[in-house]
Formats: structure tokens, C-alpha cells, sequence
């Protein structure tokens, strides 16, 4: 049987004529090359690809935008406005525009003491990248965006919070846009918690403007022995030209925690990938998500999560709120590996239609390659409860409000566990918004 032969795409041609343009700047020429290789071999993400089989990139990116450039002054000045109107209370704050770190949009001096974060670049130049963090970066390979994001990067933020550093107040990392004319962006900025550090980390996604764009986000993590990270992200204010790809990829260590919570609330297509190995064990996984959807928006959450060490546990609870005809996707993979005896797997999908028209694909996976272990998945899809609602109707709450109701306590079971209350109070505030602009 003759090999199948891949032709090429006018996107990954006009990506390619990109590349060899791209001029960064640094001393990252080789390092570039080879992970623009890596995808050009690849190419955009098709529906031929198990994991991308519900968004086929490939046929989703008609063109190749141009990296954005360097905000202007006056993007920068309207960047710090709208930076001002939304902060979080006590929160160190870290800005990356277009891309790029922007030192001056940060606020580096409300850091706390045990923190220290410098620009990525900076830090990949010099080779001064930790060896956890070096690990935890390949977890996602061979992935051709994973690729493409490092060929491209413009920047991002080095996190690195001290050993034993038990930090009380959020750091926030906002990833803005400007979104005034076509542009793609590429950043990745990595976390690293020594041994016994704690920390939580806002992850922030919004655009200035409504301009088409795409934005490949990588945040990589590394979780030392008996640390603690709680990742919080929000992905809201991206227009319906928005193309999403966030990526987290996070090495977690011996007796640690790693909690994350994700609200997606934004038109577009979004997809957001999460990969995730226990290296260390007696640790903990706890993965959350909301997803509001409407319109045509799409929205794509891919986690794979690998037990490599014994004693662990995992949790994944994610939400869908569908309206017209979007289309929401969860696709979840426990795997565990021969040794990884006792490990706790468990994940589970459930969603609400407020329509006819939208579209919902569950997937989840269980590699089991361990004796000892106790793994499960479900997924549940459906309308509003009418017993429910006649309960809530019978004791003289009106149709709308019930809906409301039930549907506010759907979603806030995933939003529950954030410890950060002004963060908490947001998200649900922001549910509570969504559901009145739709009439529940």
C-alpha cells in the first residue's frame, strides 16, 4: 500500500513564507528551526488526529495571520485603562500584550516576597530553564501547535516562586489582546513551585478589540515535592473571529496539589488542552470547568492525564451550558502506567441544552495498564429537570427564575472549590450574566 502523501495547506505554505521572515532578535535561531520543522512535518491539526477529531484546525484556519507586531503607544495606553477597570483585589499583577511581556503594564513591586518573575525570553536565551520545567515542556509532544508556539514565541512570563513560600495573595497573569487589526500571538510562560511552595495563579484572557485572531497560549508548570498550585483561568471578551488555543502542561511532584478552574464564556473557537503527569506520589489532581456557549461558538476541552507514580489521586468535573448552536466538546484520558498501583481516576461530563440547534461530543478514556486501582468515567447530556422546575414552580417561583436558578447551581458546583473569593464571586457573577442576556 503506497504512504499516504500530505498536501500542503495555503495556511501552512503562507506560515512557512512567515517563518523564514521571522526575525526574533535573540540567540533562539536553531532552537526555532527545529520546532518549526517539527511542524511543518506535522501540519495543522486535522480530523484525522484522534484528539482533534471535533475541531479540525486545519480546515477552521483559512489563513495565516501575521504575528502580531509591538503594541503602539497608544494600545499600550489603552491596554493599561482597561487594566485599571478589572483587577483583583491584593493581586500581583503580571501583563502580557500582543505576545510580549510588558514590564510596564505589570505590577512587579506588589510581588510577594518568595516570587520573582522576568521575561521568558530573557530566561530561554541564557538556557536558564529548570530541569522540572524542561520535563514538564515535553509533555505535550510531539503536537504540532505545541511546535508552532515555540517557533513563534514572542514572549511570556518566568514565575519561580522560593522553596517553603507559602504565598497568600494571587499573582495575576493577564493575556490581552489588542484585537484592533488581524493578528495571531504566541506566548508561553512558565511556573515553577519549589519544594513546599504554594501559590495561586489568575490566568486571564481578553481582547481590546473585536479584529479575527488566533492565540496559542502555552503555560507549562512544575509542581515540586509538597507544593500547592491552584490555577484559576477565565477566557471571556474574545469576539466570534476568536481562534483560542490555551495549553497547560504541568509535572507534578511528590505529595503535591494541583487545582484548576476553567470559565469559558466567548464567542469563537476555543480549545484548551491540558496535560498533566504524576512524577510523585501521595499527589493530587483537581480539574474543574465551566463552559457558556451560544451562537456558533465552539468550544473544546482535551485533557490527558498520565499516572506514572503510585498513590495518586485525579478528578476532573466539567460543565456545558449550551444555547443556539454551539458546540461543546470534553475529551478526558486517564492513563495509567504499569507500577502506578492505588491510583484514583475519576472524570465526568454533564450538560444542559437551552436549545435544539447546539451540539455536544463526549469522549472519555481510560488506559489502564496498573491491577490495583479504582478508575471511572460518566457523561450526562440533557435539558433542565421538569420535575425540577415544577417543584421550584409549585412553591410559587416564577418559570423564569427557576430556570435560573437550577441553572446557576449546575454550573456553580465547578466554581465552588476556587479559594480566592473575588475570583469566585466573579465567575458566578458572570454566569448569572450570561444566563440573563439569554433570557433564563
Amino acid at each position: 500500500m503506497a504512504p499516504m502523501i500530505r498536501r500542503e495547506h495555503d495556511a501552512e505554505r503562507a506560515l512557512g513564507e512567515q517563518f523564514s521572515a521571522f526575525r526574533p532578535g535573540d540567540a533562539s535561531a536553531s532552537r526555532r528551526q527545529e520546532a518549526f520543522t517539527l511542524f511543518a512535518e506535522a501540519g495543522l491539526p486535522t480530523r484525522r488526529i484522534e484528539s482533534w477529531h471535533y475541531t479540525d484546525l486545519r480546515g477552521l484556519v483559512r489563513e495565516a495571520l501575521p504575528p502580531a507586531p509591538e503594541p503602539d503607544a497608544e494600545t499600550v495606553a489603552q491596554a493599561r485603562e482597561r487594566l485599571q477597570a478589572h483587577e483583583v483585589p491584593g493581586a500581583a499583577r503580571i501583563v502580557v500584550l500582543d505576545g510580549s511581556f510588558r514590564p510596564e503594564l505589570s505590577d512587579l513591586s506588589a510581588l510577594p516576597a518568595g516570587v520573582t518573575v522576568r521575561s521568558v525570553l530573557d530566561a530561554l536565551a541564557t538556557g536558564d530553564l529548570d530541569a522540572d520545567l524542561a520535563a514538564a515542556q515535553k509533555l505535550g509532544a510531539p503536537e504540532s501547535m505545541l511546535a508552532l508556539n515555540a517557533a513563534f514565541l514572542q514572549g511570556g512570563a518566568m514565575v519561580e516562586v522560593a522553596e517553603g513560600a507559602r504565598i497568600d495573595t494571587p499573582v495575576e497573569l493577564v493575556l490581552l489582546l489588542s484585537g484592533r487589526a488581524p493578528a495571531a500571538t504566541y506566548d508561553r510562560s512558565f511556573v515553577k513551585l519549589g519544594r513546599g511552595a504554594a501559590l495561586t495563579l489568575v490566568e486571564r484572557h481578553a481582547a481590546l478589540g473585536g479584529a479575527k485572531s488566533l492565540t496559542a497560549t502555552v503555560v507549562v508548570a512544575a509542581i515540586g515535592d509538597g507544593a500547592a498550585l491552584e490555577h484559576l483561568v477565565r477566557v471571556d471578551g474574545l469576539g466570534p473571529q476568536a481562534l483560542h488555543l490555551g495549553t497547560t502542561l504541568v509535572r507534578i511532584g511528590a505529595e503535591a496539589k494541583f487545582e484548576s478552574t476553567t470559565l469559558v464564556a466567548t464567542g469563537g473557537v476555543t480549545r484548551r488542552q491540558s496535560y498533566l503527569e504524576f512524577v510523585g506520589e501521595n499527589s493530587t489532581s483537581h480539574l474543574y470547568g465551566v463552559s457558556l456557549l451560544d451562537g456558533r461558538a465552539h468550544a473544546d476541552t482535551t485533557l490527558i492525564v498520565t499516572h506514572t507514580a503510585a498513590h495518586c489521586e485525579s478528578r476532573e468535573l466539567f460543565k456545558h451550558i449550551l444555547d443556539g448552536e454551539a458546540t461543546g466538546i470534553y475529551q478526558g484520558r486517564v492513563v495509567v502506567a504499569p507500577g502506578a498501583q492505588k491510583t484514583d481516576g475519576k472524570m465526568l461530563s454533564k450538560c444542559i441544552f437551552l436549545g435544539e440547534g447546539a451540539n455536544m461530543y463526549n469522549k472519555p478514556e481510560l488506559e489502564i495498564f496498573a491491577d490495583d486501582v479504582v478508575c471511572g468515567h460518566g457523561a450526562t447530556v440533557g435539558a433542565l429537570d421538569e420535575d425540577q422546575l415544577f417543584y421550584l414552580r409549585a412553591r410559587g417561583i416564577p418559570l423564569r427564575e427557576a430556570q435560573a436558578l437550577l441553572l446557576e447551581a449546575f454550573a456553580a458546583e465547578a466554581v465552588d472549590t476556587v479559594s480566592v473569593d473575588a475570583v469566585k464571586d466573579e465567575m458566578v457573577a458572570r454566569v448569572g450574566q450570561w444566563l440573563r442576556q439569554h433570557g433564563r
